[in-house]
């Protein structure tokens, strides 16, 4: 089934998304409401696990990642806050191919592959653009924008995030992510050798990281309790940071002490963790959601943009083998419910472990369960 396709959204799901309708036959257009490609990129680095990379190779771009990135050749190692070494995380390879279990790579670099791509297979991409309001019919979507102008569209994807405008057009207002109580400080760092591979460190009072992205980049994280209402703001959050890792040795007292001490507070981006997994169906008529719209992925299995862009491939197909398009949804969202629902739920008692609440669980069996079963096909 052939289509004119509107994608809300121009970040990783939305223009990977973009990329696979418009591969599979469709006229795809992509509106972002930021005024270019690099004001859509918040963050440092991004995570993308073997089965990102499978993904990201069904439209094109997994090997544009892989030069532009770091292929670990494992997945990564836990030490105690000391340094003490504790356990190795060799992740799951991807049978038939040769993707390494984690690549690193940084968002700007990742933005910049999606966006050519796109261009390359004929995205319409309108920056500076955002709409005012759905309303579909048996035959179609007509969309509003702001000035009163209108177009029709056969189909609406909603890729446009955590505060989806279009979710509330499919799942109603009341269907929004809560926040888990922690928080997520990033900072890119020097890649030292021993930042080979995802080097966590745990303490009782959070998770302190380490992610490869390039030859001699990484990017340092910790994930930190926290009310919503009691993050620092803007030009304290090097001094929040500090404070949360003082007690730490090993690789992150190291860093700290020669590197973080200097970096700039401009430098590091704090992020709220929040979670959500909508119950299906996924669609309403002839609009539908991916990635961060319906399943909101907290970032403790690096998984959420590789859900996002799993998305994009499985709808692609669903809408290319069905002439109709409700049971092109259903089966979309058939196949990526449970696939999404453990990562999310995974997640939540990962940070739920970080936080305490959950001493008795294996964290890091439960990473090996899901890089496991995310490594089957989607």
């Amino acid at each position: 089934m052939s289509s004119s396709i509107l994608v809300v959204g121009g970040g990783i799901g939305g223009l990977a998304t973009a990329i696979a309708l418009q591969s599979t036959g469709n006229d795809v257009t992509v509106i972002e409401k930021q005024a270019d490609l690099h004001s859509s990129v918040f963050g440092v680095g991004i995570i993308q696990p073997a089965n990102a990379l499978r993904a990201l190779d069904a439209i094109g771009c997994a090997q544009a990642c892989l030069d532009a990135g770091y292929g670990a050749a494992a997945w990564g190692s836990m030490y105690d806050a000391d340094g003490n070494f504790l356990r190795d995380m060799p992740g799951t390879l991807i049978e038939g191919s040769d993707f390494p279990p984690m690549n690193g790579v940084t968002r700007p670099h990742l933005h910049q592959i999606l966006t050519s791509r796109a261009n390359e297979v004929g995205v319409d991409i309108r920056y500076s653009t955002t709409f005012e309001d759905l309303e579909a019919d048996a035959a179609g979507v007509t969309v509003r924008f702001p000035g009163g102008t209108t177009e029709r569209f056969d189909l609406v994807v909603g890729a446009d995030g955590v505060r989806s405008q279009v979710r509330r057009h499919v799942l109603g207002a009341e269907i929004e992510p809560h926040y888990i109580g922690q928080s997520a400080f990033r900072v890119n760092v020097p890649r030292t050798p021993e930042i080979d591979r995802i080097v966590l460190q745990a303490s009782r009072q959070g998770m302190a990281g380490f992610v490869p992205i390039g030859p001699d980049l990484a990017y340092f994280f910790y994930n930190a309790e926290m009310a919503r209402d009691a993050r620092p703001p803007r030009g304290h959050l090097k001094e929040a940071l500090l404070g949360h890792i003082a007690h730490y040795g090993g690789l992150t007292g190291r860093v700290r002490d020669e590197y973080l001490v200097n970096v700039a507070d401009d430098d590091i981006v704090l992020r709220p963790e929040e979670s959500l997994i909508a119950a299906a169906p996924w669609h309403k008529g002839r609009v539908v959601l991916v990635g961060d719209a319906v399943h909101t992925v907290t970032p403790h299995l690096g998984q959420g943009a590789a859900q996002a862009i799993e998305d994009g491939v499985v709808l692609a197909e669903t809408l290319a083998a069905h002439d109709d398009h409700e049971a092109a949804f259903a089966e979309y969202t058939a196949r990526r419910y449970e696939r999404c629902k453990l990562v999310v739920d995974t997640c939540l008692a990962i940070g739920d472990w970080e936080k305490g609440l959950l001493p008795d669980f294996d964290n890091i069996g439960a990473t090996n369960h899901v890089l496991t079963v995310l490594a089957q096909p989607f």
